[in-house]
């Protein structure tokens, strides 16, 4: 697998957050340009590399995908999600090594196929990554866990008829019931398409959105304050 010159690095100094950009199937790095830019836009201080596929078409160069299978959805995609996980494993390990950024730290991103990556590496593989945000991507089988200390979001189009957003949404509420620390969006009118109105969404929820583990940590640290309750505050009886 290589890194597509795509990336795109800080001016000055060493990036303080990782985002590796997965593309869908049939396509390439350069695919992910869109969400690229916003994401060097609204974190200038960011390593930002869109990631080509392993796998090459034999009729297009260009043309490249994680794993075959006839749809992202297929019924034997698990076992070949599971068959192509080691090498992309072990991509994201690298790429934290080389730019001394922690998997806390790291962010993936996948639209399609490259969503059903992300998604599924962070079952197969303990503390890779922080967040994992899913473009029109499910699992591709249902989560036996919810990853550790790992917020995900899902981001769908309604009228998304190649993908639709149903076994998405059904990921995401078997996560909570899990434990995992989960958003899920759903927006109408947008079909298969990496779409500006998800990309603003996504972006908004990096900003935004408070981790559990953030909120677990915060709670830690607070002193605890013994003091005796006030009459008014007991009542009157």
């Amino acid at each position: 697998m290589k890194i597509s010159t795509l990336a795109r690095l800080p001016e000055t100094g060493s990036p303080d957050l990782l985002f590796l950009l997965f593309h869908a199937a049939g396509g390439s790095a350069k695919d992910m340009s869109a969400l690229a830019l916003r994401l060097t836009a609204a974190y200038p201080q960011s390593a930002v590399l869109c990631v080509d596929a392993p796998l090459q078409s034999e009729l297009d160069a260009e043309q490249r995908t994680w794993f075959w299978a006839n749809t992202d959805d297929a019924p034997n995609s698990a076992a070949r999600v599971a068959e192509a996980m080691p090498e992309f494993i072990a991509v994201v390990r690298a790429l934290q090594q080389r730019f001394g950024v922690s998997w806390q730290r790291t962010a993936l991103f996948g639209f399609a196929q490259g969503a059903v990556m992300a998604l599924e590496a962070v079952q197969a593989e303990p503390e890779l990554a922080g967040r994992v945000l899913a473009f029109a991507g499910r699992h591709a089988q249902p989560p036996a866990h919810a990853p550790i200390d790992t917020t995900i979001h899902f981001f769908h189009g309604l009228q998304d008829s190649v993908a639709p957003h149903g076994p998405a949404v059904d990921s995401a509420r078997r996560l909570v019931a899990l434990g995992g620390d989960v958003t899920a969006d759903v927006l109408p009118g947008i079909g298969h398409e990496l779409h500006p109105e998800l990309i603003d969404k996504a972006i908004s929820q990096l900003r935004t959105f408070l981790p559990k583990k953030v909120w677990r940590e915060a709670i830690e640290q607070a002193p605890l304050i013994s003091r005796v309750a006030s009459s008014d505050e007991l009542g009157s009886g």
